[in-house]
């Protein structure tokens, strides 16, 4: 890897690596996100409820979300540029069969196996900076660029769905393809090659990834179910999920190659960041599950109205690579993050009042932008300090699983909260909006930097 990456600085190859992967994960970011602009539309073709509506996201969510750890213990164990390239080509085909549905079952279907191919694709990738990128600053230049990048992604595909959907809504599943070939060709051409795995063989958790996957939707399934069912119903679904979820742990403990080590839980940074991945982007996603419906079913915007109006959010791609390693090094990651988290209660607090106009609406989508850029990457930071370079791919894994998880989560919440009302009105869309910012204010709850901490320069 020396050929690729020196001590001093990042060569030109190390960059253009660095720009494959961070492709990936562009693309990644920009598919969960135009679904988002493109729902009401999709809802509008194939008649999907509220409830049902949601799925199209959690189903790619809490697959990804399940598998990804697997998908990290597969790049340590069989070869990172080998599982980063072969499931590109699986997210590839199964995007392109998206395009096709004619059914609401066969569009969460696709979905679902888009997220099973995405959850081996992106702890690979990220786990191939990590393992190339000397520790230090040079580690810290490329992971600050790579979430970037993700979270540009995941904002500016609010403005590309509006601009796809106008046209088709089906072309938020073609354009990925096209985008997915061109990645791919890159990352043959470049990707530096796996080196022999001297480690004993081991094998591999499959009935963790079942169980936890099993877990996961059987909890969000719980929340989404729980205004159109009954209670004993709902209490059954929530106490199997809890029961899966045990059946996991003891997996867990008692597999000789588990899907992950759970002393690997007692990195108490580790802890803090994926627990605030799951507040940021389920507040996130929740929000924008809110926000759009509201600017197309209540207001009657056009798609590309209201990809537009949102596209405000992708401050956070030209702040996140800039304004944010700054901010890192002259105050740490804990404050940045905290700091994030206070911007983005007080963005869901400015979209409360549900203006009309988008004049009223921007201060908030302008405060988002900046929040998301100020906690994505120090979150992503802090998920594998102090993790062993074997491990890198597990704590990458575990991070993209409470990504995908808070997610999907904050994106149940929301629903049921809306499929409560009797009809979606301006009110029932402000009850919506507490979820996220409740979420907020969990996550500053949760990133309250430790007394003693000081800045990098300190």
């Amino acid at each position: 890897m020396s050929s690729t990456v020196t001590q001093e600085r990042l060569t030109g190859r190390a960059w253009a690596v660095l720009f494959v992967l961070c492709g990936a994960i562009f693309l990644e970011g920009i598919d969960v996100s135009m679904m988002g602009v493109a729902l009401p539309s999709i809802r509008a073709e194939l008649g999907l409820a509220t409830g049902e509506l949601q799925w199209i996201v959690s189903a790619y969510a809490l697959s990804y979300g399940g598998f990804v750890l697997l998908g990290g213990r597969a790049a340590d164990l069989l070869g990172r540029r080998r599982m980063f390239v072969g499931w590109l080509v699986v997210f590839l085909l199964f995007s392109g069969l998206g395009g096709f549905a004619t059914e609401g079952w066969v569009l969460i279907l696709a979905r679902f196996a888009t997220g099973v191919a995405a959850a081996f694709m992106t702890p690979a990738g990220l786990s191939i900076i990590t393992t190339t990128y000397p520790e230090g600053p040079q580690r810290t230049k490329a992971l600050l660029v790579y979430a970037g990048t993700a979270a540009g992604g995941f904002s500016l595909g609010m403005v590309t769905g509006g601009l796809l959907t106008a046209i088709d809504w089906r072309w938020v599943f073609f354009a990925p393809v096209i985008v997915s070939a061109a990645i791919l060709a890159g990352a043959i051409a470049l990707l530096p090659r796996d080196a022999p795995n001297t480690q004993p063989r081991q094998s591999f958790d499959i009935p963790g990834a079942l169980t936890l996957t099993g877990a996961m939707l059987l909890v969000v399934a719980t929340v989404v179910r729980a205004p159109d069912v009954s209670s004993a119903q709902t209490l059954a679904t929530g106490i199997s999920g809890v029961a899966v979820l045990a059946a996991f742990v003891a997996i867990e403990k008692r597999c000789a190659s588990p899907l992950i080590r759970l002393g690997l839980l007692r990195n108490t940074s580790l802890i803090r960041a994926n627990l605030g991945a799951i507040m940021l982007v389920g507040s996130f996603v929740g929000f924008q599950f809110v926000a759009v419906l509201y600017l197309q079913e209540l207001l009657h915007w056009s798609e590309l109205e209201t990809g537009l109006a949102m596209m405000v959010i992708g401050i956070d791609s030209v702040l996140a690579p800039t304004l944010t390693p700054w901010l890192v090094n002259r105050f740490g990651n804990g404050r940045v993050v905290f700091g994030g988290f206070i911007l983005a209660a007080i963005a869901y607090t400015a979209f409360l009042p549900m203006g009309s106009s988008f004049a009223a609406m921007l201060p908030a989508f302008l405060l988002l932008g900046l929040a998301f850029a100020l906690a994505y990457g120090p979150l992503t930071i802090a998920a594998t300090e102090r993790v062993s370079e074997d491990e890198q791919g597990l704590a990458s894994g575990v991070l993209t699983t409470s990504f995908q998880f808070g997610s999907a989560l904050g994106l149940a919440v929301v629903a049921a909260v809306l499929t409560a009302a009797d009809e979606l009105t301006v009110d029932g869309f402000r009850n919506g909006l507490i979820v996220p910012l409740a979420a907020a204010v969990l996550g500053i709850a949760i990133s309250i930097p430790a007394r003693k901490q000081v800045s990098a320069n300190s």
